[in-house]
């Protein structure tokens, strides 16, 4: 079970997730109450160990900037979120990181790959709302292998997003938050755990 913990802005965050298990790391860099400056994320990215992804999260700028962003902040990945072209992809590439597309599970061409990407991220029809969805919708359909599930998970409903799509992997942000855009140590902890024992 892959876990991506989303939306980091503090060192002891960070030191959590990791320390929890955590797969993946993700740093926002656009308008958000969780946004991160790119010299932030740098900072924080420091701390993290090579086996954990680090993501630069960014949604409703062009990829010119995408790219700028990302690599001011020293991000191992990138992630695409919302309403991005194969040809976005494309454009970004060259940068040798892992790439993300994050869409909504209505989007078309909901494949792993499909628009050149390592990892698709599928959440609600709103993606980044945080709202939960008919995760069901999700279960045998082929998305390919490395795909995570998003939208309205928190530690107590992981398991059963899990046990309706059959997820390989999950995304949080708001639920291991104790406040908007204000993470929590003991939630961040509870929720891999979670995971973990539902796979």
């Amino acid at each position: 079970m892959f876990v991506k913990i989303c939306g980091l802005s503090t060192p002891d965050t960070v030191a959590t997730a990791v320390g929890a298990g955590a797969d993946a790391l993700g740093f926002v860099l656009t308008r958000s109450p969780r946004q991160v400056t790119p010299e932030t994320a740098r900072r924080l990215a420091a701390a993290v160990p090579p086996h954990v992804l680090t993501v630069g999260v960014v949604a409703g700028i062009g990829v010119a900037e995408a790219r700028e962003l990302v690599q001011a902040a020293g991000l191992r990945a990138l992630q695409l979120h919302g309403a991005y072209s194969r040809a976005d992809f494309a454009a970004v590439a060259d940068l040798g990181l892992t790439l993300i597309r994050a869409v909504s599970y209505e989007a078309p061409d909901l494949r792993v790959g499909a628009y050149g990407e390592d990892l698709l991220l599928v959440d609600a029809t709103d993606p980044g709302s945080g709202g939960a969805w008919d995760y069901a919708t999700l279960r045998g359909r082929d998305l390919g292998k490395d795909w995570l599930l998003a939208g309205g998970l928190a530690v107590d409903t992981v398991a059963e997003a899990i046990r309706q799509s059959a997820a390989p992997g999950v995304d949080v942000s708001s639920g291991v938050e104790s406040s908007r855009g204000v993470k929590d140590s003991a939630l961040i902890r509870e929720f891999i755990a979670a995971a973990r024992q539902a796979a």
